[in-house]
C-alpha cells in the first residue's frame, strides 16, 4: 500500500488527481491510500511522516506549497514531493526542496503517469528500508535505520549518531535495542547499540567503525555481539 496525499485548494483539480491515481493503480496493479487536504498549513500541522508521496499545489491561500515543502523537508527528507503548478516559474524552485518534479495545470494524464512511475519505483525501493520515528526538539523525525551508525546512552537520553548528524532524543537505550535487534543492530556495551553494517573490525576491547570511530566492547557483551556480527555477514 502506497500512501498519497493531495494538497490542493481547487476541489475539481483535487478530484481529477484522485481519479488519475485510481486509474494509475488499476493500470499498474498498485494499491493506494489517498488523503486530501485543502491547504499547505493543514499538511504541516499534522505531519508525522505518514505519507509516501505528496502531490502539492504551489499557490494556496494560507500556506503555499513551497513553504509547506520546506517545513516538511525538516521532518522527512525521504517523502516524494510532486508539485502541481500553473507556471513553470514556480516549479523550478521545487528543486531546492528535492522535489521529484512538477506537473503543469491543466494536468495531462500522460505527464502525470510518467512522474508517478518514477515516484512509485522510489517508494517501493524505500519500503525495503526500515524507518523509526524519534522525537527531537518537539519534532517527529523519520530516520532510515541504514543511516544510523550507533546509538549512545547518555543519562536519560540517547544520541543517535547518523551519517548526516547526531540526534538527541529521550531514552532509555533498551527501547532502541529492542526496536532494532531484528534489523542488524547489536549491543556491544551497556552504553552502545551498534549498526553491524557500520563495523569495520573488532579488536581486543574495541569496536572499530567504518567512520574511523572506536567504541568499547565489554566482556559481558562480546560473545553475543560477535555472534550477531557473524550472522549479519553471512
Amino acid at each position: 500500500m502506497i500512501n498519497v496525499c493531495i494538497v490542493e485548494d481547487e476541489a475539481e483539480q483535487a478530484k481529477l488527481l484522485k481519479n488519475y491515481i485510481s486509474k494509475y493503480g488499476n493500470d499498474h496493479g498498485e494499491q493506494f491510500s489517498i488523503a486530501y487536504l485543502p491547504d499547505g498549513i493543514d499538511l504541516v500541522d499534522d505531519y508525522n511522516g505518514q505519507f509516501d508521496i505528496i502531490l502539492l499545489d504551489i499557490q494556496m491561500r494560507h500556506m503555499d506549497g513551497m513553504v509547506a515543502a520546506e517545513k516538511i523537508r525538516q521532518i522527512d527528507p525521504d517523502v516524494i514531493i510532486i508539485f502541481i503548478t500553473s507556471t513553470v516559474q514556480y516549479a523550478v524552485q521545487g528543486y531546492a526542496v528535492d522535489a521529484l518534479g512538477y506537473v503543469l495545470k491543466p494536468v495531462p494524464y500522460t505527464q502525470f503517469e510518467q512522474l508517478f512511475v518514477k515516484a512509485t519505483q522510489r517508494v517501493q525501493a524505500k519500503q525495503k528500508h526500515v524507518y523509526i520515528k524519534v522525537s527531537v526538539e518537539d519534532k517527529q523525525l523519520k530516520l532510515d535505520c541504514e543511516s544510523i551508525n550507533y546509538i549512545e546512552s547518555q543519562r536519560n537520553n540517547v544520541i543517535l549518531h547518523c551519517n548526516d548528524q547526531d540526534y538527541v532524543t529521550a531514552g532509555p537505550l533498551k527501547r532502541f535495542e529492542e526496536m532494532l535487534s531484528d534489523h542488524g543492530f547489536s549491543k556491544c556495551h551497556n552504553a552502545y547499540v551498534v549498526n553491524l553494517s557500520s563495523v569495520e573490525a573488532v579488536q581486543k576491547e574495541e569496536v572499530l567503525l567504518t567512520s574511523g570511530e572506536t567504541l568499547p566492547i565489554s566482556r559481558a557483551k562480546k560473545k553475543e555481539f560477535m555472534a550477531a556480527l557473524t550472522e549479519d555477514i553471512l
